[in-house]
């Protein structure tokens, strides 16, 4: 099948002279785009420490596991301003442990209800239209969900449709794609940006987004699930969206590229308190709190992110992230992180003749809010964690990969995680987590 659409893409076109290794096939120099991925992920851990475990707990048992993510991308540059961009995605297989137990979670790319299967589904059908502020154009750097061939250098950006909330806000060029680079979600993302989206990662919504040469600013409008790590959407949009501004502001140190950015969100849904939970439990009036029971319409999770990168040397770079949300209602759409801090790097194989290689180390630490850290306290169960009680401690994970191109589109890697204090518990862990990728680019 692979080597099948290799010739289509292939035959569609006269390929670019500047054709990108980094893709198993020559993507013409077209109108349209047409491409696939190939994502598997195998893991395992070893048994670890563990006295006690929940409901929500990360199994202290010797365990593997293996996920895999199918997509099938289509575009077309309707005009020079405007693209058509669709995604047909399939994710399978399971995490370990279910992807509980961990707020900072090992694999990315797990679906976390695994009741959903293997079926086919959209994961991004949107239109761009950009508005243009300036007669000179640069060259774009196509990839499957940006496939204008030409951008003005001054423009307003405008999108709609189904896609992922990340896809637009809280990007990194060191840690952002579990395909090629680190596989944590609270590495790849901001884990206390718990953005608008369903079981798999999507919305539906809007951006608008002012772009110039040094600075960008962008706006976006999303659809919350209508329960916490739902699938379904909550369409109510008077008590119930997601809200994101991001300014982002590009830097040059001593001729090396760097940019920060600066995310502010807010999340309107029918979310649970955990005070509110805490408060029935001590007043006698259930046996163990349950945030699910104390939902209200309208209730809003606010938060803060900074995301800054910097190219140190040549093949040489830097990232990391700072995040904050006020942690009193309900972790609901990414996973159960109230603060967090990362900061990684990540080294081209130019310097060992592997131009195409990728050598990454990264840390977070994570934690929890006073509210969310007694709820667990107390027996209680987000959607990720719960191990029946908590002896409280940051949730500090160190990972680091190399990624290798071993032909044209083809990259295995492999990788290692240890976790402290495995869902913010003392009395668990440490965990530690390998893993072998195999990703395909068509």
């Amino acid at each position: 099948m692979i080597r099948a659409l290799a010739v289509v893409l292939a035959l569609g076109g006269v390929a670019r002279a500047d054709d990108d290794p980094n893709y198993l096939a020559p993507h013409p120099d077209a109108p349209w785009w047409l491409s696939g991925q190939f994502n598997s992920i195998l893991q395992a851990q070893p048994g670890f420490h563990s006295p006690y475990a929940g409901d929500h707990s990360f199994l202290p048992d010797d365990k593997h596991a293996i996920s895999f993510v199918v997509t099938a991308f289509g575009g077309i540059e309707a005009t020079p301003n405007t693209a058509i961009v669709f995604a047909y995605e399939s994710a399978g297989g399971t995490g370990l442990s279910s992807a509980l137990g961990i707020a900072g979670f090992t694999n990315l790319d797990v679906v976390r209800n695994p009741t959903l299967g293997a079926a086919p589904y959209i994961g991004r059908a949107f239109v761009e239209q950009i508005i243009p502020l300036s007669d000179h154009r640069i060259a774009n750097d196509r990839n499957p969900l940006h496939v204008l061939r030409t951008l003005p250098d001054h423009r307003i950006a405008l999108r709609a449709g189904k896609f992922s909330t990340v896809d637009v806000f809280d990007t990194n060029e060191g840690a952002t794609d579990s395909h090629l680079q680190f596989m944590n979600w609270a590495i790849d993302n901001n884990g206390a940006y718990d953005y608008a989206a369903d079981t798999r990662g999507y919305s539906l919504g809007f951006t608008i987004e002012y772009a110039a040469p040094l600075w960008a600013l962008r706006f976006g409008e999303m659809l919350m699930p209508a329960v916490a790590n739902g699938p379904d959407y909550d369409h109510d949009v008077a008590n119930a969206r997601g809200e994101n501004l991001e300014l982002e502001v590009h830097d040059c140190i001593a001729g090396h590229p760097g940019l920060v950015r600066a995310l502010g969100f807010m999340n309107h849904a029918n979310m649970g308190k955990y005070d509110d939970a805490i408060a029935e439990y001590r007043a006698l009036i259930v046996d163990v709190p349950d945030v699910r029971a104390t939902h209200a319409p309208g209730r809003v999770k606010y938060g803060f992110g900074l995301n800054a990168e910097q190219e140190i040397a040549t093949d040489l770079h830097v990232f990391g992230r700072l995040g904050w949300n006020e942690g009193h209602y309900e972790s609901f759409a990414y996973t159960e992180i109230d603060n967090t801090v990362m900061l990684g790097g990540d080294l081209r194989g130019g310097r060992w003749s592997r131009p195409g290689d990728k050598l990454g180390l990264a840390a977070v630490s994570n934690g929890l809010s006073k509210d969310h850290e007694t709820y667990l306290q107390l027996g209680g169960d987000g959607f990720i964690l719960g191990d029946g009680k908590l002896h409280y401690g940051r949730e500090t994970i160190v990972e680091a990969y190399y990624t290798a191109r071993v032909y044209r589109g083809v990259f295995p890697a492999v990788d290692i995680q240890v976790v402290d204090n495995p869902g913010y518990n003392r009395d668990r862990g440490p965990a530690i987590v390998g893993s072998v990728r195999l990703h395909v680019e068509i």
